[in-house]
Parts: C-alpha cells; structure tokens; sequence
C-alpha cells in the first residue's frame, strides 16, 4: 500500500516561504511583502487558520490593521497555486508543506482540537476521481475530509 503514498521533505521556515514564492512566480504572480506576511503567518499556525486569524497575525505584526476580505484574496490565490490549502469543514487554511507537488489531498479534521492531518494517497483519490467520472461527472479538485476525533484527543 505504500507505493501509493506521497512521500516527501517538506521544507520549513525560510525553505518553505523560497518554495512557496517560486510556486508563485512560476505561475508569473508577484511575491509581494503582503502576501509574504500572509504566507508566513500561515505557515507558522500549528491548525488550520482562518482568514480573520491571519489578519489578526499580520495586523499585530505589522502594527495597522489589515483587512480580512484583503486577506482572503490572497489565500485564494494560494489554493489556486497550490501554496496553501482550504480545510472546507473548518473554513480554514493551511500551508501546503510541498508547494510543488500537484495532488489530491486527504484531510482527517480533529472536532476537539481542530488539527488537520494531511495525507496524499493517490490511490484512493483516483478512485473517488473514477467514481466521479462514471457519473458522468467532470472533477476538478476533489476535496476529501474525515470528521472525527485525533488519537491524541481520544486517549
């Protein structure tokens, strides 16, 4: 079952922002001190961060106030190019720790503690593709999210 699963280094910190802002720039977006304030405050959240979180983050690290819906354009342009990715159940966003690496992802959400654990296993989400496609159903970016309770949270 193992040959199914991504495998990667995931950078961090400094290495993490360089891989985030080649990503964007590949796909000729600018990398500007915003959106590198955004990205930052992002990647260091330890659970999935919602807009009004990050705004808060960049607000008090900036010293003025930054607008959420200004925010929310930018994480949006991070779904788009793969930087970051959107936790649907909690409205929330994490870092995606392998920016260059297209994929489906898996979420196991934590409703006590609200982490998300991200999996890639390619072969489960190119079943739910399959499945999709039989109906006659064209899908673009599978969103697959597991409610439930973290083993840290069970013991």
């Amino acid at each position: 079952m193992a040959d199914h699963k991504h495998h990667h280094l995931e950078p961090t910190g400094t290495k993490l922002a360089d891989a985030a802002r080649n990503t964007l720039e590949a796909q000729s977006e600018q990398w500007t001190p915003m959106r590198a304030a955004i990205f930052d405050a992002l990647s260091a959240e330890e659970k999935p961060a919602s807009a009004y979180d990050i705004a808060d983050t960049v607000s008090k690290a900036r010293g003025k106030r930054v607008a959420p819906n200004s925010v929310y354009r930018i994480l949006d342009l991070f779904v788009t190019n793969n930087i970051a990715m959107r936790v649907e159940s909690a409205n929330a966003y994490i870092a995606n720790a392998h920016p260059g690496c297209h994929h489906d992802c898996i979420f196991l959400v934590c409703r006590t503690c609200k982490q998300a654990t991200h999996l890639d296993d390619d072969k489960v989400t190119n079943q739910v593709r399959a499945v999709a496609e039989q109906e006659g159903f064209k899908p673009e970016r599978p969103v697959i999210e597991i409610l439930g309770t973290c083993a840290k949270c069970a013991a």
